[in-house]
């Protein structure tokens, strides 16, 4: 069905250039588009594109409207715009309440009539699925746990025993939530595991990527705060805590106590040590290792571009020397007249 350009305008708060009535029933990229289509251009990157685009209509920031060859939506953040009028025009499937005879629910549970239990999905004793609620294929929700209004479980998705999850989240397949944290007490030479009595507390409009895991807490809870989004196969420690709206890209490893503050972006592949906290408001780039807290909002980062193997070579070499050299720079600041290199090298 879609929608035409006035109705978009009206429903999502832009300034409209062009024909009212034209309609749009489906998204595109701006190489690919058709007549029929929306697209959006928030990237500078893409620019050169927009002059053969053959869209229904763009949306894009009102400074590029005069070099828009097709009808615009003009807003000051495209990118959200456009992803609420793609949710609009493709909109999730809808909800077929019930259960599937395939499914097994423990008469113990208490399941809202209106939520929908697909097939090979197991919901154990003392489990509560709130309104509209989607558990996919292959769930397994464990005794004791929650699933607050709206919230969608798509495939194979294991929530273990007393985790709670909120309203209106989205956990992708493979999802694991729950399982026992990392605790070992070493003695003579060997492990004893420490038992995981805390459990996992989510929030509302959180979504979680495909294959992640979150460990339960070893005493307290794990806690994913409000509008959290992780993206595929990160690792949360027992007793993380992130804040509220903080997103976090794949590959992340986050170890055991480690405290995220509130409106954080992690990129991919970081490591965050444990028993550290991290502020509000911090970016932390791609690969970077935090190995101490952060307590000042801001951009770090702390890993090596790519380089010529031969130069990144010289300079790894280079890299090792630096306490020698440091401890040279130390003497010749203490008035040194001559400072021998220890290592027996006077070249950096």
């Amino acid at each position: 069905m879609g929608a035409t350009l006035a109705e978009l305008a009206v429903r999502f708060g832009c300034v409209l250039q062009g024909d009212p009535a034209v309609r749009v029933s489906r998204v595109a990229t701006l190489q690919n588009a058709e007549p029929d289509t929306l697209t959006f251009l928030a990237n500078a990157k893409y620019s050169s594109h927009l002059a053969n685009t053959r869209a229904g209509a763009v949306v894009l920031d009102p400074r590029l409207a005069d070099s828009c060859p097709v009808p615009a939506l003009l807003s000051s953040n495209p990118y959200a715009t456009y992803a609420r009028i793609a949710a609009e025009l493709h909109p999730l499937p809808a909800i077929a309440a019930g259960r599937h005879p395939q499914s097994v629910v423990d008469p113990a549970a208490q399941v809202d009539p209106t939520a929908s239990i697909g097939p090979n999905a197991v919901i154990e004793a003392d489990v509560r699925i709130g309104p509209r609620a989607v558990i996919g294929p292959g769930c397994v929700v464990m005794r004791g746990a929650a699933v607050g209004a709206d919230t969608r479980l798509a495939a194979n998705v294991t929530l273990c025993a007393g985790v709670t999850v909120g309203q209106r989240c989205l956990l992708h397949p493979g999802v694991v939530v729950g399982a026992d944290g990392f605790g070992l007490a070493p003695e003579a030479g060997k492990w004893v595991k420490v038992p995981q009595t805390g459990s996992v507390r989510i929030g509302d409009d959180v979504e979680i990527g495909a294959n992640t895991t979150i460990d339960r807490g070893a005493i307290e809870d794990t806690v994913l705060e409000e509008g959290v989004k992780l993206d595929n196969q990160i690792q949360v420690g027992h007793n993380v805590r992130i804040g509220a709206h903080t997103a976090i890209a794949g590959g992340t490893g986050i170890s055991g106590s480690a405290t995220i503050g509130k409106r954080c972006l992690i990129a991919g592949q970081v490591g965050i040590a444990g028993h550290l906290s991290i502020c509000d408001d911090v970016v932390v780039t791609g690969k970077t290792m935090v190995s101490s807290s952060i307590d000042k909002p801001g951009m770090y980062s702390g890993s090596f571009s790519a380089d010529e193997a031969a130069t990144f070579r010289r300079n790894a070499a280079r890299f090792r020397q630096l306490d020698a050299l440091a401890r040279r720079l130390q003497r010749l600041e203490r008035g040194g007249t001559h400072a021998a290199d220890p290592a027996g090298d006077e070249q950096p």
